[in-house]
């Protein structure tokens, strides 16, 4: 278990920061990058529940479900953003690691929701209730973070990040995309979709 006594220790004032294995690096290095968006993403996912549990438009039970699926996500980017402050060949040992369970399981809960919901005929715009409104942003910046992890294995390597990690980021996205769409059609919310140029007035 992490036991936090102290915040600030002044260690970063130059522009630096440690690594999990003690490494010291610039802020601006794309490792720092990816981990500081995957809590970007884990942070909105934050503001998505807490507009949840003051939104009245979900019943009541679909709002102790999305918000409990939300609360492991979180746990699971926490274990990501832990996993990629460190390259994957000096993770301590005893490290859990994100895998393909955890991957498959977004795409059957993916699967699931998908029944309630009509087949898109046009792409969505990123707009809706204030819960809604922060998937798409959260869905955003988790494409951000995949973009983070597939320029670090890039650069760094093939091994620099594990398949697993982007596998997970990639459908993270997809997964909160239609998460929105069915917290829409649970609380009978419109969708706005896009109207090509050529159909506006």
């Amino acid at each position: 278990m992490v036991r936090i006594t102290k915040v600030h220790t002044g260690a970063g004032d130059g522009g630096e920061t440690g690594l999990l294995d003690g490494t010291r690096v610039g802020k601006e290095h794309p490792r720092v990058r990816l981990y500081g968006t995957i809590d970007e993403v884990n942070s909105q996912i934050g503001v998505v529940r807490m507009e949840l549990n003051r939104s009245d438009g979900l019943p009541e039970g679909s709002k102790r479900a999305v918000d409990q699926v939300l609360g492991r996500v979180q746990q699971e980017l926490f274990d990501v953003g832990g996993e990629c402050s460190c390259s994957p060949g000096k993770l301590p040992p005893q490290m859990a690691l994100v895998g393909v369970k955890e991957c498959d399981r977004l795409v059957e809960e993916m699967d699931s929701w998908l029944e309630d919901l009509e087949p898109l005929e046009s792409f969505i715009m990123p707009t809706g209730s204030p819960a809604v409104a922060n998937l798409h942003v959260a869905r955003t910046v988790a494409r951000r973070a995949e973009r983070h992890a597939c320029s670090l294995r890039e650069t760094g390597g093939g091994d620099s990040v594990r398949g697993e990690v982007i596998c997970y980021l990639n459908r993270l996205s997809d997964w909160m995309f239609v998460l929105g769409r069915w917290v829409s059609r649970m609380s009978d919310e419109e969708e706005v979709l896009w109207t090509p140029l050529g159909k506006r007035e």
